[in-house]
């Protein structure tokens, strides 16, 4: 069976020196990630990212600009591109849609002096992120993250 590629989006919101993210409990085993999901047919990765970080966390954003591009090519069913905006957050919407992700345990503000040492995931974003935040050059792709890459 051949694979197929996935777009997905994820959603950089900074705010007062931290970032947001949700946690993630896989039995016992806590790690981050971005707020996002897939890109459906008909629908710009602008309208994704803004809607899957409503229906996720109940977060209404404003997306400003692709800054990440990083891909998953090995060690899941699909082939990930992961395109991650810097969004501005405008606050809670008034419904929220949370998926049915168990693992999904709450979102959390981490502080992104710290951010090298947290478990986000992709990894490759940690020092990326820390950057963009202190002005400092960045790369937009990122390349492959190979699974249980070690922290940077």
């Amino acid at each position: 069976m051949e694979r197929r590629i996935r777009n997905s989006v994820k959603a950089l919101i900074i705010e007062d020196r931290k970032m947001l993210a949700i946690k993630i409990d896989d039995d016992g085993d806590a790690f981050y990630i971005l707020p996002g999901g897939s890109q459906s047919a008909g629908e710009t990765l602008t309208e994704a990212v803004k809607r899957e970080v409503e229906e996720e966390i109940g977060v209404e954003i404003i997306s400003n600009s692709l800054e990440f591009v990083i891909e998953g090519v090995y060690g899941e069913a699909f082939h990930r591109v992961d395109f991650v905006f810097l969004c501005e957050y405008k606050g809670l919407t008034d419904h929220l849609l949370f998926q049915d992700d168990e693992h999904q345990v709450r979102y959390e503000w981490l502080d992104i002096d710290n951010l090298i040492r947290q478990p986000l995931y992709p990894s490759k974003l940690r020092k990326q992120i820390q950057q963009l935040f202190n002005g400092e050059k960045t790369e937009m792709y990122l390349g492959n993250e190979e699974p249980g890459n070690p922290s940077m």
